[in-house]
């Protein structure tokens, strides 16, 4: 039975609540790694502004879910392939949307570089975060996961629990000049969803065959008929699928996954000292909005959920001046994603970007109910921050060089 300590840092109010401390103790000038310049807030506030209104003019503007990154040369690709398959009801959909969405948002990771997708349909050529998503819906689209031929759009948890390198490598066409970072991790990472879908039958099986998208059915039935609050998706996807992730930080025997150390987070229990973020798992459970709603499942209390612990929006808030390393130098070298350095961007980041939200709804004109923090993040602080990084480095690459083993981001 999970511990109630343990369960105390498996939601978005943990993450929220000592991201904020971290903020405190910047204000305060207590950060070893990073200075902290909130007058420069406003001035990020109205790049991310100008930035919603560009690719957004409507002003209607989604959250941030792994479903924008399945469009290629203006079309979107996941309903074209959906439209082909006879579903058998709204729930068999739901089930395949969640097994795609599931799997592309875990081999996410920062691609590196120098990786790129040429895509065998259109012809174009993708890199980083879309290249990512190109690649994965085209592997789930040629039933890659699939133990039925006859039903290539879904993802047996027996065939991804013998899923390999090898595997991965071939469907997103990886070679020695095609290098991308972290296959290893990544491809473990699935066979891992496989075998924890197969030990639970009771959540990822519930109306089908062992699958991430059994999840569908759970939160379903969960919901009961009535609206299901956002972080309670993220509380399931902790919950039920936490043991996918790398031996890390556990407590009572429990994997705490996207969690790390950091001498700012003060408690006087066991999580003294932790901070942690669950980035993949929380743009994970944007990314299940969606398909749930399409289900037949109302999500709600969006802004339940925190913003994102990535590169790109710490990049924003780095590159904008609102936080500026101590030592200027570290920005050329490496640092592990456990690093108290990391640790601080990223807490900073998710902090921040609760701060910042309101100052670009008002500069919108929007509130929160038309203008959710996922849909900051979409429109929006993620893209401003690629941005500013094009345009301050050649490449685009963010302002700190995390080392990582492609199942953080």
């Amino acid at each position: 039975m999970l511990s109630a300590t343990a369960d105390s840092l498996l939601s978005a109010n943990a993450v929220r609540e000592r991201a904020h401390e971290m903020l405190a103790a910047a204000e305060k000038g207590d950060l070893a790694n990073f200075t902290l310049h909130l007058d420069k807030l406003d001035y990020a506030a109205d790049i991310v502004a100008g930035v919603i209104r560009e690719n957004y003019p409507s002003l209607q503007v989604p959250l941030h879910a792994r479903w924008r990154h399945f469009r290629l040369a203006g079309t979107d690709l996941w309903p074209q392939i959906a439209a082909v398959r006879q579903w058998d009801d709204p729930a068999a959909q739901a089930r395949a949307a969640f097994d795609l969405a599931i799997l592309s948002v875990l081999l996410d990771a920062g691609a590196g570089p120098d990786w790129r997708y040429r895509d065998g349909v259109t012809g174009l050529q993708v890199s980083r975060s879309e290249g990512l998503a190109i690649a994965s819906l085209r592997m789930f689209e040629a039933g890659y996961f699939s133990a039925d031929p006859a039903d290539p759009l879904r993802a047996d948890a027996d065939e991804l629990a013998a899923f390999t390198a090898d595997d991965l490598a071939r469907g997103f066409q990886v070679s020695e000049s095609n290098p991308l970072t972290g296959l290893e991790g990544r491809a473990a990472l699935i066979a891992r969803l496989g075998k924890n879908a197969l030990d639970n039958p009771t959540v990822f099986a519930r109306e089908d065959r062992a699958r991430p998208g059994g999840l569908f059915d759970h939160l379903a039935f969960a919901a009961g008929g009535q609206p299901l609050p956002a972080p309670e998706v993220l509380r399931a996807v902790l919950h039920h699928m936490g043991s996918i992730w790398p031996g890390r930080i556990a407590l009572d025997g429990v994997s705490l996954g996207d969690t790390w150390r950091h001498p700012a987070i003060v408690r006087n229990d066991e999580t003294n000292g932790l901070m942690p973020f669950h980035k993949l798992s929380q743009w994970l459970s944007y990314s299940l909005v969606e398909p749930l709603q399409d289900g037949g499942v109302a999500v709600t209390d969006f802004d339940g959920l925190t913003g994102l612990a990535e590169y790109r929006n710490g990049g924003l808030f780095l590159d904008a001046g609102v936080i500026a390393l101590r030592d200027p130098v570290a920005a050329g070298e490496g640092h592990e994603v456990w690093s108290e350095l990391v640790v601080e961007w990223r807490a900073l980041t998710v902090a921040l970007l609760d701060r910042i939200t309101p100052l670009v709804r008002d500069k919108l004109s929007l509130d929160a109910a038309s203008c959710p923090l996922g849909a900051v993040l979409e429109g929006g602080t993620w893209a401003a921050g690629r941005k500013l990084a094009s345009a301050k480095r050649p490449g685009g690459p963010p302002p700190i060089h995390v080392i990582s083993d492609g199942t953080v981001f």
